[in-house]
């Protein structure tokens, strides 16, 4: 079956950096969009970055210069690098992908907190 398991966040602080790595497994990695998306308390689930099977990306307005998405497909993994990390950046961050006609999957994310 399909399995996302995301690691690397953590507590850092205002400026640093950090990066997310998701583990995929269960499809062909290669074929499929990636995405990363967040979720901070009370708020609703936001894609951050997106990936294509080319390579070309997409990313929030808010992350912009400051994320990068990237993969690797020979080893079916996803990363997220983080740098000047902002507290706004504070969030559980989710490794997504949607195959249809299954529909979407997520990993257990990864709680990345940025104190001031």
């Amino acid at each position: 079956q399909v399995q996302l398991v995301e690691s690397g966040g953590g507590l850092v602080q205002a400026v640093g950096s950090l990066t997310l790595t998701c583990a995929a497994g269960g499809f062909i990695f290669r074929l499929y969009t990636m995405v990363w998306y967040r979720q901070a308390p009370g708020m609703q689930r936001e894609m951050v970055a997106t990936i294509t099977t080319v390579g070309g990306t997409i990313y929030a307005d808010s992350v912009k210069g400051r994320f990068t998405i990237s993969r690797y497909n020979t080893k079916n993994t996803l990363w997220l690098q983080m740098n000047n990390l902002k507290p706004e950046d504070t969030a559980v961050y989710y490794c997504n992908v949607h195959i249809a006609p299954m529909g979407n999957y997520w990993g257990q994310g990864t709680q990345v907190t940025v104190s001031s």
